[in-house]
């Protein structure tokens, strides 16, 4: 069962989505090679909780901070520390922040200066694959479509599809149901209701799409130690569209 939300209660996730598309855009205007992966995340803490919301992330399952910054294998999850990004790398940046009973999710991938052609290029379709997912998505429409869309796009730009993680549900808890795969087989899955809440993130790499968990149980790194990146938006299904509520 799809859980579907009231209008009061998309009213609240606005808010806190609002949240999240404001930290993003501000990390990204203030990222840059010579700071830590913790200096993001203490930039991503501080916003969000100036504006009167919490982290999500922060403890979640045990997860020790208040964003997941990933930088280059590292497609999701990445523990901030002591890295230092360096010119050419890319970042992405995957936050959520609870507000008002409800969670708001989304995740961006940053370019750290002048990066390769190919890792230009991979950002580019990532954040494609996250708009051809969702084009013509509307009540009624089989939920296994959306990641259809993302993996026939990525592959035909030369990339893979991370099947290991998904998006998800989003609301009162920061992952419901459904789980929202970025492949799949066109018209499978439940067909998604009006006012179902859920998070679209494909996570795309340059090579193949295997990963391996480091040891710390957080960190996924592809397993060919090629570039990966990760875009995100949380969505709301109306009966004749979507409405982004992180843009």
């Amino acid at each position: 069962m799809i859980p579907v939300k009231t209008e009061e209660e998309i009213a609240l996730l606005r808010e806190s989505c609002r949240i999240v598309k404001e930290c993003l855009d501000f990390v990204g205007g203030h990222i840059r090679a010579g700071m830590t992966t913790k200096e993001v995340d203490d930039m991503v803490y501080r916003f969000i909780t100036a504006e009167g919301a919490e982290p999500s992330c922060l403890g979640y399952c045990g997860f020790p901070a208040s964003a997941c910054v990933s930088v280059n294998e590292v497609v999701v999850h990445g523990i901030p520390g002591d890295r230092v990004l360096c010119e050419g790398d890319i970042v992405s940046v995957d936050l959520c922040a609870y507000k008002n009973g409800f969670h708001g999710d989304g995740a961006r991938t940053f370019a750290i200066g002048e990066v390769s052609a190919e890792k230009q290029k991979l950002i580019r379709v990532t954040k494609e694959c996250f708009f051809q997912g969702i084009e013509g998505l509307k009540a009624g429409t089989p939920l296994y479509d959306i990641g259809y869309k993302v993996q026939r796009y990525a592959e035909a730009n030369g990339f893979s599809v991370i099947r290991s993680y998904t998006g998800h549900g989003i609301g009162r808890e920061m992952h419901e149901d459904p789980a929202v795969p970025n492949y799949g087989r066109k018209g499978t899955g439940p067909r998604l209701p009006a006012g179902a809440v859920i998070c679209v993130e494909p996570m795309i790499a340059a090579g193949g799409w295997r990963v391996q968990v480091a040891d710390d149980g957080w960190t996924a790194t592809m397993l060919d130690k090629k570039p990966a990146a990760h875009y995100e938006n949380t969505i709301v299904i109306r009966e004749n569209g979507v409405e982004i509520l992180t843009l």
